[in-house]
């Protein structure tokens, strides 16, 4: 079992326990996200919905990300993520979300976002919106792969409220 697998497995457990049902919104891992949750078996009682919006229109259109903060900040951004993430609550049936929105490269890096750079955000209905960025290094898979796993590694610590 890999890495992701027991995240996934490991997160599973944590909703189980507790009842609760979790949502993704996914940019740069372009549905890697809801596949990892989804290959732990069982993950239909505790994983609800995911949303690949990659494209501004589609923050926009199906998660009510504001086009002010897209013009802002950039779809790479903390304040994209948290309204992805906020938005991903509000379209599911979920108590907790997640939101990745990055630059997996190879092209499309500027100075102040590098290829590399993701930007999380994980919401409750509790109200509570955690976001944290990481520069992965790298190809563009690798870029990727960190991401999931360190999309699942917040989701869990929302799940069992780890500090």
């Amino acid at each position: 079992m890999n890495g992701i697998d027991e995240l996934s497995r490991r997160l599973g457990e944590a909703c189980a326990a507790s009842g609760l049902r979790v949502a993704c919104a996914e940019s740069c891992t372009g549905g890697g996200v809801g596949e990892a949750i989804t290959r732990t078996a069982g993950s239909s009682a505790w994983f609800d919905r995911g949303f690949v919006t990659y494209s501004n229109a589609a923050k926009t259109d199906v998660l009510g990300v504001r086009q002010e903060t897209l013009l802002a900040h950039g779809a790479v951004s903390e304040a994209a993520a948290r309204e992805m993430a906020q938005g991903t609550l509000h379209q599911s049936e979920a108590d907790l979300a997640v939101a990745v929105t990055g630059v997996a490269g190879p092209g499309g890096g500027t100075p102040t976002k590098p290829v590399g750079l993701v930007w999380f955000a994980w919401a409750s209905l509790d109200g509570e919106v955690r976001s944290r960025f990481e520069v992965f290094g790298g190809d563009r898979a690798a870029i990727r792969a960190q991401a999931v796993a360190a999309a699942l590694e917040g989701l869990v610590a929302l799940a069992t409220r780890a500090p």
